[in-house]
């Protein structure tokens, strides 16, 4: 059982430029990859690897396996694929949310490729037995497109369901999510900077203290 992070540090989450500065961004992005690996290694997965186009930017005392590669999220994770054996799970760095627990139910399902959906069509973890056989298609909707993938394969598909999972932290709304919801790193780097705003609408994040450019 093995895992893999796509990860990159440098100017990272531009969409959260209205709040967060580059530096601050570069900080968070680091401290949601913690959090990941942390529900990773207390599920019991031991090799993990970041694939990443710089070695710059990923925290050595992780102790992880490193591989650089070029650009191109698919290219560089269909790459990957077909280097492995055993059974891969593909997980996104910025999923402060996910718990030991949801990578758990994930890895005990019988089926060929479990997928775990993110907001807006988008694909946050695969799980897949038999990565050689597999190709990814990120970008777009590609929860439909990998959906497709393994209907052409013949494999068979489960579908993870799960609030929590879901979350990804790409605009300064998703962190209204890890104020209310997180328990890691990067929801204590949140409250330093954040409160929940609730009102008669939605809750909204605040800046506990002035962001130039702040929605």
């Amino acid at each position: 059982m093995r895992a893999v992070i796509p990860y990159k540090k440098e100017n990272a989450k531009s969409r959260l430029s209205p709040v967060l500065s580059q530096t601050e961004r570069e900080e968070f992005v680091e401290l949601m990859l913690r959090d990941v690996v942390s529900s990773l290694c207390s599920a019991g997965i031991k090799e993990i690897d970041i694939l990443t186009t710089s070695r710059e930017g990923v925290p050595d005392d992780l102790d992880l396996d490193l591989i650089v590669t070029d650009p191109g999220l698919n290219a560089s994770i269909n790459s990957y694929l077909q280097n492995v054996d055993e059974p891969t799970m593909i997980i996104m760095a910025d999923l402060p949310l996910v718990r030991s627990s949801h990578i758990k139910k994930i890895i005990s399902y019988p089926e060929d490729v479990v997928i775990v959906p993110g907001k807006g069509g988008g694909t946050n973890i695969l799980f897949i037995r038999q990565p050689k056989e597999f190709t990814v298609k990120y970008h777009g909707c590609s929860f439909i497109s990998h959906y497709e993938i393994t209907e052409d394969l013949g494999k068979s598909i489960r579908i993870f369901d799960s609030f929590l999972a879901s979350i990804d932290i790409d605009e300064p709304h998703d962190i209204v999510e890890l104020l209310l919801y997180g328990n890691g790193l990067s929801k204590e780097y949140a409250e330093k900077r954040f409160c929940a705003e609730t009102g008669k609408g939605r809750v909204k994040i605040s800046p506990l203290s002035k962001l130039s450019g702040f929605i």
